[in-house]
């Protein structure tokens, strides 16, 4: 991942000024162009140097899950909190945010984010100001701005299955804030593992009616209409508006008892 400044007026380039690579930080001369998963997936068919190439990619791959595990492995129950880089401070959302992640460390749950700015950084804000466990998991991205000085447990990844995989080891569910493609990706993913039974007891809440119910009802009136889903897989998520309802929906589905109890 990148740090950016912008050079000239509001609509320069950002040019970045700072690159992390898991735990290598490069700048000025020394960055490099991509990042490790377009290096991956960017190989030329037919290519044979990948008989050099790849085993010591494998090697780093391991590393990467070896360093997740080894952060998060004492965690304790946890959920992870999606939602979109681009919530501005001072939102509604943005505070909203806040206000779920200070809820969630009261029912005794760390929050884990994918540690960037906005919707990450709110809920990873009201997780460290209650007293609770704050994680960011980063990513190598070639605009991503680093880890919010909200998180108190941090890794960055260059894979992003490594980092997906650690979205789900760790939490007992998610919460799905309204976000991009990014947060899309992590969603569907869930709802995939939970459907073919890959995770069990993994509540999946959507916190925000006005943004999320067209895609419920697309689900309901598309996709199992015309028989590409099963009516059953409605199930797999919840939509609300409430801070109370969805950590009651995740702690009652993940059967964690709160700090209370």
């Amino acid at each position: 991942m990148r740090r950016e400044h912008t050079v000239g007026n509001a609509d320069a380039e950002r040019v970045p000024s700072e690159q992390h690579q898991g735990p290598v930080v490069r700048r000025r001369q020394q960055m490099q162009h991509g990042t490790a998963d377009q290096r991956l997936l960017d190989s030329p068919q037919g290519a044979s140097d990948w008989l050099h190439r790849d085993p010591w990619r494998v090697m780093r791959i391991q590393s990467e899950f070896v360093e997740g595990f080894g952060a998060l492995a004492e965690l304790g129950p946890a959920v992870s909190v999606f939602g979109s880089a681009r919530t501005p401070p001072g939102s509604s959302e943005y505070e909203t945010a806040i206000r779920l992640g200070r809820a969630l460390v009261e029912a005794g749950f760390a929050v884990i984010t994918g540690g960037g700015p906005g919707a990450m950084e709110a809920a990873n804000r009201g997780a460290s100001e209650a007293g609770g466990a704050s994680v960011g998991l980063g990513i190598e991205l070639p605009f991503e701005q680093g880890l919010n000085a909200y998180v108190d447990i941090g890794v960055n990844f260059r894979y992003f299955f490594v980092r997906k995989t650690m979205f789900v080891k760790y939490a007992r569910g998610f919460v799905v804030l309204p976000g991009g493609l990014g947060t899309l990706d992590e969603l569907f993913e869930a709802m995939t593992l939970v459907q073919t039974r890959k995770v069990t007891r993994f509540p999946i809440v959507l916190f925000g009616t006005a943004y999320w119910q067209g895609l419920a009802d697309w689900l309901r009136d598309t996709l199992i209409a015309q028989g590409k889903a099963a009516p059953q897989d409605l199930e797999l998520f919840h939509v609300t508006d409430d801070i109370d309802e969805a950590v009651d929906l995740v702690t009652k589905e993940a059967g964690v008892q709160g700090i209370g109890d």
